[in-house]
């Protein structure tokens, strides 16, 4: 074996190494192997969906989003949009999580107790079939904003649960809509992510 062959087997054996140490060392990091899991599984580690920041579309496009769904909330937009801006969530999030959960307040518990994103109980002073209950669809608005900037964002809730804050849709889905309780938490997140994609091109589709 020449001499030149042998330094580049030993170079490329010196890479392989370096490579595996970075990925056990990721893993042993808080939420490691939760990423390893979501990169096996598919879903988007990309950053470009995190919910903080500025609106990317108008609350008078939100309202016709309402509109064209027959959305027991149609004209709430600009609360909606409002409520983002206080908060500094972007919300077209708020908008996409709303269509997830219950098509903009049309079914299951959350056209019920007015909520957007059916939130869970958890010593909510007024609550419906587990989830609480708002008595306005502004009311639910503020509460969503409030979870997920405290919750997440700040990492009241998720900390304990995952030991990192959450500010991307692939890291909130994850925890807010876990595959414990049934949920597809990849499909869950595609339909986010699409949904505010198409919005943000302006396409509203029903």
């Amino acid at each position: 074996m020449s001499k030149v062959r042998l330094l580049f087997l030993l170079v490329l054996l010196v890479l392989v190494v370096w490579v595996s140490s970075q990925f056990m060392g990721a893993m042993a990091m808080p939420g490691g192997s939760q990423l390893a899991a979501s990169l096996h599984l598919g879903v988007s580690s990309d950053d470009s969906y995190t919910v903080t920041g500025v609106p990317t579309i108008s609350a008078e496009f939100m309202n016709r989003v309402l509109a064209a769904y027959s959305s027991p909330a149609a004209g709430t937009g600009q609360q909606l949009y409002d409520l983002g801006v206080q908060y500094g969530i972007d919300p077209v999030y708020a908008l996409a999580f709303f269509m997830h959960e219950d098509s903009f307040g049309k079914t299951g518990w959350g056209a019920v107790n007015h909520s957007l994103g059916n939130s869970r109980c958890y010593g909510w002073s007024v609550c419906q079939g587990g989830y609480r209950y708002y008595a306005t669809w502004v009311d639910g608005y503020q509460d969503w904003y409030n979870l997920i900037l405290n919750g997440y964002v700040r990492g009241q809730v998720t900390i304990p649960i995952v030991g990192h804050v959450c500010t991307t849709i692939s890291q909130i889905v994850s925890v807010y809509a876990p595959s414990s309780d049934h949920n597809d938490v990849v499909e869950y997140i595609q339909t986010i992510e699409h949904t505010v994609g198409m919005w943000r091109s302006g396409r509203i589709w029903v």
